[in-house]
Parts: structure tokens; C-alpha cells; sequence
């Protein structure tokens, strides 16, 4: 199948009702947010989407992305590829009121005034999630994992136990 440029937002009822299927891209320039996140991103998100209802005829949107980003190294400051990908399932919140009774299945995706949720933002905020908390190389590859070397634990000074003087009551 053909990869295909993504449309920026979606109705996911309506493509539900077509069971549409993409298999697309979103190019890199259009992940903003995500470029502020990492020190450069270097490849397009490719991204799968199939749109269907489940047995309760709520509609929803499964799918998948991957991209490739640069990132910093936390333990020797060289720059580095990381090559992730996030899977997520997403179903409409038409009533905002009703968030607590949503299925635990989906994630809620608010819609705005047509019904549409934006479609770039929702995977660009999965892909921001799922960036990890400490960039690092593999041990193997990084420059500093070899050398770095930890200091002794001083140990604490020995306090006598305030409550000692307790125990020669009992007796």
C-alpha cells in the first residue's frame, strides 16, 4: 500500500462508518511540538490508522506511529538516534461531561465544533509521551558508562538509641 500524506484533522464516526484504513506519513516539519521535545527530529512519522466500531457501537481509531528523533545523551552529552514508535486507541469524547462513565479501553479525544478531533496534535502528543524521562546510549555504545566511578558512602556517625534508657525501666 501506497503512503499517503495524512489529512490534519479527522472524523472518526464518519471514518468509522467508512471503516477507512491509512497507512500514511506526517512530515516531519509538521511535528512542532515534538522537534522542541528532542534535540532534532530526522525522519517523518509513519503513521497506521484503521477507524471501526466496537460491540457497544462506540466508534474508534487504532493505530500506530513511529519515528526517528536525535536526543542528547544524559551520561556523556554526544547526541544520539532514537528510533521509537507508540500504539494508541482512541475513541470520541462528544459529551465533555461524560469522561467518567468513558471506557477504560479508549482514550478520550475531544472533538471540536464539527465533530473532528486534530489528528496531528493527538499522535504528536503520543509520540511526546512516549520519549524516555533519561536519554541514554546503550552501556555499550556510551563514551562515559566505562569511567564513571562512585564515591565512598561516608558511614553515620553511631548515635545511642534515645530509647535505651526505657529498656532499664522494665526490669
Amino acid at each position: 500500500m501506497q503512503k499517503v500524506k495524512l489529512p490534519l484533522t479527522i472524523d472518526i464516526v464518519r471514518s468509522a462508518q467508512k471503516r477507512l484504513d491509512y497507512d500514511g506519513i506526517i512530515k516531519a516539519e509538521l511535528l512542532e511540538r515534538l522537534a522542541k521535545s528532542v534535540q532534532s527530529v530526522t525522519s517523518d512519522a509513519n503513521v497506521t490508522l484503521s477507524f471501526d466500531f466496537d460491540q457497544r457501537h462506540l466508534a474508534f481509531m487504532r493505530g500506530s506511529a513511529d519515528v526517528e528523533v536525535t536526543l542528547t545523551c544524559q551520561r556523556c552529552q554526544e547526541e544520539f538516534q532514537h528510533k521509537y514508535g507508540v500504539e494508541f486507541c482512541f475513541s470520541p469524547l462528544l459529551k465533555p461531561e461524560a469522561v467518567d462513565e468513558f471506557p477504560e479501553a479508549y482514550e478520550p479525544a475531544e472533538v471540536d465544533e464539527n465533530g473532528e478531533i486534530n489528528l496531528i496534535e493527538l499522535i504528536e502528543d503520543e509520540l511526546m509521551l512516549e520519549l524516555p524521562q533519561v536519554a541514554m546510549h546503550d552501556e555499550a555504545d556510551c563514551k562515559a558508562s566505562g569511567n564513571m566511578t562512585f564515591g565512598e558512602i561516608p558511614v553515620a556517625d553511631e548515635r545511642p538509641n534515645p530509647f535505651a534508657v526505657l529498656k532499664n525501666l522494665s526490669k
